[in-house]
């Protein structure tokens, strides 16, 4: 009798590699590290992704070229905010030096979980739009509205 590797189903517990790129390059990858371990269905990957998984044998090797948006959503301009320094002083320490590029943590209305935002502008006093005290904020996935290519390989499958 033939040993017939497992199959990712709605539900599986997972123990892979993978990496996410964009246009830009990698934003993900554990090719080099520590594989990653999930299970589907719980949000720690995108359904796009998960569609991709479902029917995969353990052991395999694939690579998806996922069409703009449809990993992450499209970029939505609503989610890009300022901030006033006053919240960020209550969130976090008191006149922490925030710079372009880095990506902030904020807790949930509920505190039970948290969202992510990267600084896209940091206001400087003398600016007379009001935003001298603020700190401007992108909400949306690094990968929204982009072409992303996923790649994995499967280690175990429960």
């Amino acid at each position: 009798m033939a040993f017939n590797a497992p199959r990712v189903q709605p539900g599986s517990f997972l123990t892979l590699h993978y990496r996410l790129a964009g246009p830009g390059g990698d934003i993900i990858d554990t090719f080099n590290g520590k594989p990653a371990t999930l299970s589907l269905g719980t949000g720690e990957l995108s359904p796009a992704l998960e569609r991709r998984l479902v029917g995969l044998q353990e052991g395999a090797r694939a690579s998806f070229d996922i069409p703009p948006g449809e990993a992450f959503g499209d970029r939505n301009p609503e989610m890009v905010q300022w901030v006033a320094r006053r919240l960020l002083n209550e969130l976090g320490g008191p006149n922490e030096p925030y710079q372009v590029g880095d990506v902030v943590q904020f807790p949930t209305p509920d505190g039970l979980g948290s969202y992510a935002g990267a600084v896209r502008q940091v206001g400087k006093d003398g600016e007379g739009d009001g935003k001298a005290d603020a700190v401007l904020f992108d909400f949306n996935h690094p990968l929204a509205g982009q072409p992303v290519t996923f790649q994995v390989h499967l280690i175990g499958v429960l």
